[in-house]
């Protein structure tokens, strides 16, 4: 090689060095904004608004939650994986991306290349409830009642794609029965119809519904986690109740558009990662049913692999239930 050749090369090498140093020292400059793929006031948007303010302080710049619904989260995932890859959009998803590429066969984003992973931020459990003067009394009565009478049952949810739309998908199979199924632009007014008796039954995560169990608006049957919830410790799990295939939590995890700086991806794994030890947060987590992730987990590696694994483990649940969204 010759030697203007190799002066080119340490020339682009130094410069490659000095943009990263400079996106270590100067990002961020102005204020990030996290899209949430779903409505405001969901489970989703819960989570996101809880660590944003922690990050806020932790960045020194406003990180700001926009909410953009629609088509199973999928609409504002392909905004982020469009997005300039400056660190300043990025997407809080939840379980719904490991599922997208099966429920939508013509998914214009691939979530494995499209995205830079910044790290998991929490598991949260999801539980059974119904309208409050639904008929049956607890949880064996419930399964009964749906075996006999489940085509005249209706089951909401926050869209297809989201959470309570899967958790729907696993009630259905576990109990053997088709309910009629009742979508909604998103987990609030989902639980809205719920609350004012307009459907029958709802299975959604516990930062949707722990309020209104706790106030009695409406009538829990079971959580979906191996064991009981502390902030619930009087409601069964589906184990104990017999739906042994109703074990899922919804993981959330947060993105950037591929391509981003290495270095940003790191100073926004740390925020994330001072967000989660937070005193304050875990502690509202936890009246919500839930716990951040541990420190190993809020990274690029542990969300990479948790976002390949599900993708794998949920093709084949949604291509035998033949549920598709396109």
């Amino acid at each position: 090689m010759s030697p203007i050749w190799k002066g080119l090369l340490a020339s682009i090498a130094v410069l490659a060095a000095a943009s990263s140093a400079s996106a270590q020292v100067d990002y961020p400059t102005q204020p990030i904004t996290v899209v949430v793929p779903f409505s405001a006031g969901g489970p989703t948007d819960t989570v996101t608004r809880l660590i944003a303010q922690t990050m806020t302080s932790e960045l020194g710049q406003q990180v700001l939650v926009q909410n953009v619904g629609g088509a199973g989260g999928t609409l504002g995932a392909g905004q982020v994986a469009q997005a300039k890859p400056d660190g300043y959009t990025l997407l809080l998803h939840h379980i719904g991306m490991s599922t997208a590429p099966t429920l939508y066969r013509q998914l214009a984003f691939d979530p494995l290349t499209a995205f830079a992973p910044i790290g998991l931020v929490t598991s949260v459990p999801m539980t059974i409830v119904a309208r409050k003067d639904f008929e049956p009394a607890d949880a064996a009565a419930l399964i009964s009642y749906l075996k006999e009478n489940g085509a005249d049952t209706t089951y909401a949810h926050a869209g297809i794609g989201s959470a309570s739309h899967l958790c729907g998908m696993l009630l259905q199979e576990a109990v053997g029965t088709q309910m009629i199924t009742v979508p909604y632009q998103g987990a609030a007014p989902a639980m809205t119809d719920i609350v004012g008796g307009q459907v029958d039954v709802l299975c959604d995560q516990t930062t949707n519904t722990t309020n209104q169990i706790k106030a009695g608006e409406v009538k829990a049957y079971a959580v979906t986690t191996p064991e009981r919830v502390t902030s619930l410790p009087d409601l069964p799990t589906t184990k104990e109740v017999g739906l042994d295939k109703m074990e899922i939590g919804v993981w959330h995890g947060l993105y950037a558009p591929a391509g981003t700086d290495p270095a940003i991806i790191a100073k926004l794994e740390g925020a994330l990662q001072k967000a989660l030890a937070d005193e304050t947060v875990k502690a509202r987590f936890a009246e919500l049913g839930t716990a951040p992730v541990s420190a190993e987990e809020a990274t690029p590696e542990a969300l990479k692999q948790q976002l390949s694994s599900q993708i794998e483990l949920w093709r084949p649940i949604i291509q035998a239930a033949g549920t598709y969204a396109d």
